[in-house]
């Protein structure tokens, strides 16, 4: 971190380029560190990994897996048109994802929490499309692709999982374009939070009751809806006991009736 000495600066020379540096310090992204733990003692290997791995598969995947990534709060991990050479997985904290349109507003493409992998979309043309920012202050398991593509060709199980989570992508994005292209906005919101806690659910965590580590903003960003509407239909839900908000605390009271939605 840059610090100022002690000295005034002449006022000659305390430009606005002084004064815009000072406001906007440079923050520098950290190296990648070893891991402290392994992928196969992992509470999130279920959902990162095959379950019928070999104890060699797994062996080699630890070797694999052998840094770990923070990224603090509002930092950006890779950014569109960044040069593809890792996958990552989420391993504590959340991320969204967005790409830019050409008027320069921002459509957030999804939100990624705990064991869900980030970057699978720069395999196809060894670019990112899109650019991925941390919610919160987070970790994410670096993954370099050429190792996993020769592990792939020796593993039948880590080649089904790899085309698991391609599939698994294309499924999400055609999800999103038929909430977006069919759905109310009762009905896209009420399809938001019951997939997050569906996620929450398999990674141990509670379904019923979590934080939301986007704004409703981001939220509306991702349902293509505005922001006073994500505000009244929080409230409709929360008027009718679907759920129950405090901030961005979020309880959901009646799954069933808001899947009716």
């Amino acid at each position: 971190m840059n610090t100022l000495h002690s000295s005034p600066v002449p006022t000659s020379r305390y430009t606005d380029e002084h004064r815009v540096h000072m406001m906007h310090p440079v923050v520098c992204e950290e190296a990648p560190k070893l891991a402290q733990a392994r992928c196969s003692s992992c509470s999130l290997r279920k959902v990162c990994l095959p379950a019928d791995l070999s104890s060699d598969e797994l062996e080699r995947i630890d070797a694999l897996v052998c840094a770990t990534r923070p990224v603090r709060r509002g930092e950006t991990l890779f950014r569109a048109h960044d040069a593809f050479h890792s996958l990552y997985a989420v391993r504590t904290g959340s991320f969204k994802t967005s790409v830019m349109h050409r008027d320069g507003c921002e459509q957030v493409t999804g939100f990624h929490i705990p064991g869900d992998p980030l970057g699978l979309d720069g395999i196809s043309s060894g670019s990112q499309s899109c650019e991925a920012v941390a919610l919160e202050d987070s970790t994410v398991c670096v993954i370099p692709f050429s190792q996993l593509e020769a592990i792939c060709g020796e593993s039948r199980r880590m080649q089904r999982h790899l085309y698991h989570l391609m599939s698994a992508e294309i499924v999400r994005e055609s999800g999103l374009m038929m909430l977006l292209g069919k759905m109310t906005a009762e009905q896209r919101l009420a399809s938001f939070l019951l997939d997050l806690a569906a996620r929450f659910r398999l990674r141990g965590y509670s379904g019923a009751s979590f934080n939301l580590k986007m704004s409703r903003d981001e939220i509306g960003g991702f349902l293509g809806i505005k922001l006073e509407t994500v505000s009244r239909m929080f409230s409709r839900f929360q008027r009718e006991g679907f759920v129950q908000t405090q901030g961005r605390q979020i309880q959901i009271l009646d799954a069933e009736r808001l899947a009716q939605v």
